[in-house]
């Protein structure tokens, strides 16, 4: 009764714990915060600097005492605390526009499947910590499936293959559960490590992160381009120190990021392989969508389709059907029932 009588005043949020970016969505607002997971701390005052996009500028940058730390790997929380601290800095972030006796949130927050019994009281417990009234938790490939706006509770299939920042998730879903699903510590930050270890192999030049990421964003593909794509590429020469340019084509970028395209793919065939053939015939006639950032690879949606023989959609907006999901679910009590995870009972 008196969570009700709260629920009238307080701002609930739905948000997207991403390994790479944080989202925040708010119900009649819709995504208020889109930054990255990455925190900068001094270590000499254990003093919090930046978060977000300002901490993201100062990866590679930083002397000795700052570090730059995401904490979140591969979808899990790997430091509560700085977790703690950041997931606090976004709900004030977007609390500080109203009055300040404000109810704390109801949340609802999107988990990876495989995630352990102690890391889900992790995320509750980082949340709840960070000023939340009430957690729920729900499986990111159920909150995209939500977000592209599938009806989840109908006894018809439906296939996700959400590509992240860390993890690659295939889910097929019916009756508003996970019937089969595959995680892959395989996404776009595995992509940029590939890009850095062909340059370094290729042309001996060592690039960082950041600059792998630009390079798939821009001139990145799948699948072999009608018109050649270039760019100039920017490193340290690994033999003599110094700075050099050499030019990166797509077909470069391409042959670099090709063992994770096929495991990508390789494991979309096993999950349909282990799916229950009434299920497979949804999925023949109503395809595969792709969500996460990574589905907006050039040319990803033809190798997948090429591969399994199924129509293959990318959804609208693919970086954000997890937070959407999430906002759909805040408005939608009866749905949030049905599809909750298992791990919202009390500890």
């Amino acid at each position: 009764m008196f969570n009700k009588f709260l629920g009238k005043f307080s701002k609930d949020l739905g948000i997207d714990l991403g390994t790479t970016n944080t989202l925040v969505y708010v119900p009649e607002k819709g995504i208020v915060i889109n930054e990255p997971s990455v925190v900068a701390i001094n270590m000499r005052t254990d003093e919090i600097l930046a978060i977000g996009t300002e901490a993201k500028k100062m990866l590679g940058k930083t002397p000795g005492h700052i570090q730059v730390i995401k904490p979140l790997v591969d979808g899990i929380i790997s430091d509560f605390e700085v977790t703690e601290k950041m997931l606090k800095y976004f709900i004030d972030k977007v609390h500080s526009e109203y009055f300040t006796l404000i109810p704390r949130p109801r949340i609802v927050i999107g988990i990876p499947l495989d995630i352990t019994e102690v890391e889900k009281k992790a995320v509750k417990d980082a949340t709840k910590s960070a000023g939340a009234r009430e957690v729920f938790l729900i499986e990111q490939s159920m909150a995209a499936a939500i977000g592209t706006r599938f009806v989840v509770t109908d006894p018809k299939a439906t296939m996700i293959v959400d590509i992240g920042g860390g993890t690659t998730e295939i889910a097929v879903i019916s009756l508003g559960g996970v019937v089969t699903w595959k995680t892959l510590r395989l996404a776009g930050n595995a992509l940029d490590n590939d890009i850095i270890q062909y340059v370094r192999e290729e042309f001996n030049i060592l690039i960082g992160e950041q600059v792998a990421e630009n390079i798939k964003i821009k001139i990145g593909s799948a699948a072999f381009l009608k018109e050649a794509l270039e760019m100039p590429l920017r490193g340290r020469d690994l033999i003599n120190g110094l700075p050099r340019e050499v030019i990166i084509t797509d077909a470069h970028v391409r042959e670099a990021m090709s063992r994770i395209v096929r495991q990508i793919i390789e494991n979309i065939k096993i999950t349909l392989e282990i799916t229950p053939p009434e299920l497979v015939a949804d999925i023949y006639e109503y395809g595969i969508v792709l969500t996460g950032g990574v589905a907006l690879l050039r040319g990803l949606d033809l190798e997948i389709a090429q591969a399994t023989k199924i129509p293959i959609r990318v959804a609208d907006d693919p970086l954000t059907s997890v937070v959407r999901g999430t906002g759909v679910l805040l408005a939608n009590s009866e749905l949030l029932k049905k599809v909750i995870s298992s791990a919202n009972e009390e500890y």
